[in-house]
């Protein structure tokens, strides 16, 4: 009896030290979080959540949740109207992919994942798997490998432009682990990464957090949960929110290490599975009241793993170039204007990051460019917000440049990144540079400003070759 509850006493210790290690994780981690302004992410919903029904069924309770993206898995029967054996799956014969392809489109879904799915390491059952994704619109294709040699694999990304994503089931599977899952894409096409499954890191004892630091870079696509509890086999989904995940501090890391892939929503409670649709809706209303840039837009185009310049172009000398994979863009040579084509805008607010390379460093933010920059006019004619921490008033960072001087510096140092949030309405501008209100003015002609336009292009100076600055995560809401 004594050595029985000796035993007891030892679990429950050690239980007590698992909670305790895991609540300070999360409050270390909130402290680390709670500034980060989470971007609006590309929502999908797995349709396991919708097992209990066909995929045609599921796809009208996708549609009717308010969700456009869809991860499908192999093996859910098609529809009631066709035999319990014609199931969806790469295999299928084509008058039934036929079907879905119309069903997407009736309902105006998008299909963008598959799996998980298990192919053998062959050159005919791996194209036939491709060439199905390729044919449907797939992006990403997730699965587990049983095997270590992905040269097969790696070829075909290349072959067909697609995505492979290492998806994660709970320990003892092979992938339960973020390293292995590590260990097997590194060196490879950076196509192939992690589908990373927060539920099932959180069954086999691992905090998402470090899951997905480890794998920063190679985050093809997430299943999202929120469990009730953590380390056990048996926890359960809940809405988001509501358990053990920390669902703010994930969606601020990726928001932190620029993750453009899907979101994919895979509700598993059994004991919901007739009707998960209510847990999922309150948990994207959770998603949404915790979504800084949720009403905004991004002015740098975003496609199939992709930044890309469409819709700006280049006035003057210089130029900006375009890190496609992270969407940095970096000045070179001047002087010139980047500016935003596809429209005008008239009261908005602006947000964006730049940094200085060195303390030198020049450049702005053009508003309300009244016309197609065709001569060096537009600077008489629009205001810039300057970025320069070496001159003084109104020349200096912050500044509405020869107008206006900043009420205080808080720029930072060269080589860190500061957030400009810039509000346009009406005659006023209000300039926030790292969450300081440093600018509200009442704008007139003054200095070298003749004149301003109601509304206007918008633009990123590029300077001289002394010293570059680079810019990211441009948006911009229109205020009404």
């Amino acid at each position: 009896m004594r050595k029985i509850i000796l035993i007891s006493l030892s679990v429950l210790f050690l239980a007590i030290l698992i909670n305790l290690a895991w609540s300070f994780q999360k409050k270390e981690s909130i402290n680390s979080y709670e500034k980060v302004k989470i971007k609006k992410f590309n929502i999908s919903i797995q349709c396991w959540t919708f097992r209990k029904f066909t995929f045609f069924e599921a796809l009208e309770k996708i549609k009717a949740i308010g969700v456009n993206y869809v991860e499908a898995y192999p093996g859910q029967r098609l529809s009631l109207d066709l035999p319990d054996t014609v199931e969806f799956i790469h295999t299928m014969e084509e008058e039934y992919i036929e079907l879905v392809q119309k069903k997407l489109a009736n309902l105006d879904l998008t299909l963008v994942s598959y799996g998980v799915v298990r192919f053998d390491n062959d050159p005919q059952s791996i194209r036939q798997l491709f060439g199905f994704a390729k044919r449907m619109g797939i992006e990403n294709i997730v699965t587990e490998p049983e095997y270590d040699d992905y040269a097969l694999i790696n070829k075909m990304v290349k072959d067909f432009d697609l995505n492979v994503a290492i998806h994660n089931h709970p320990e003892p599977s092979k992938y339960w682990n973020p390293e292995m899952v590590l260990k097997n894409i590194v060196g490879l096409d950076q196509r192939i990464g992690s589908c990373s499954d927060t539920g099932h890191w959180l069954r086999s004892g691992i905090n998402p957090i470090d899951g997905l630091k480890l794998l920063k870079g190679r985050i093809i696509n997430l299943h999202l949960k929120d469990l009730n509890k953590f380390g056990d086999k048996k926890a359960h989904d809940v809405p988001f929110g509501e358990g053990i995940a920390n669902i703010h501090d994930i969606l601020a890391e990726l928001t932190l290490q620029g993750f453009n892939g899907y979101i994919s929503i895979e509700y598993e409670y059994d004991k919901e599975s007739l009707n998960p649709s209510p847990s999922i809706i309150k948990g994207l209303e959770y998603i949404d009241s915790i979504t800084y840039y949720k009403d905004y837009q991004q002015l740098l185009s975003f496609h199939r793993g992709r930044y890309n310049k469409h819709g700006w172009n280049q006035y003057g000398p210089g130029y900006f170039v375009l890190d496609e994979k992270t969407g940095v863009l970096k000045s070179v040579g001047g002087m010139g204007l980047f500016w935003y084509s596809k429209r005008k805008f008239k009261d908005f607010i602006l947000e964006l990051d730049f940094m200085c390379e060195e303390s030198i460093t020049n450049s702005g933010v053009f508003l309300r460019v009244p016309d197609i920059p065709i001569s060096d006019d537009y600077i008489y004619h629009a205001f810039e917000i300057q970025i320069d921490n070496t001159k003084k008033g109104i020349h200096r960072t912050g500044a509405v440049y020869d107008a206006e001087p900043p009420k205080k510096d808080a720029f930072k140092n060269p080589g860190e990144w500061n957030h400009y949030k810039i509000t346009f309405q009406g005659n006023n501008i209000k300039i926030e540079l790292n969450d300081e209100l440093i600018v509200d003015w009442d704008a007139e002609p003054r200095g070298k400003i003749k004149d301003f336009a109601e509304k206007g292009y918008i633009g990123l100076q590029n300077h001289d070759s002394l010293s570059s600055v680079f810019f990211k995560d441009i948006y911009m809401k229109e205020l009404k």
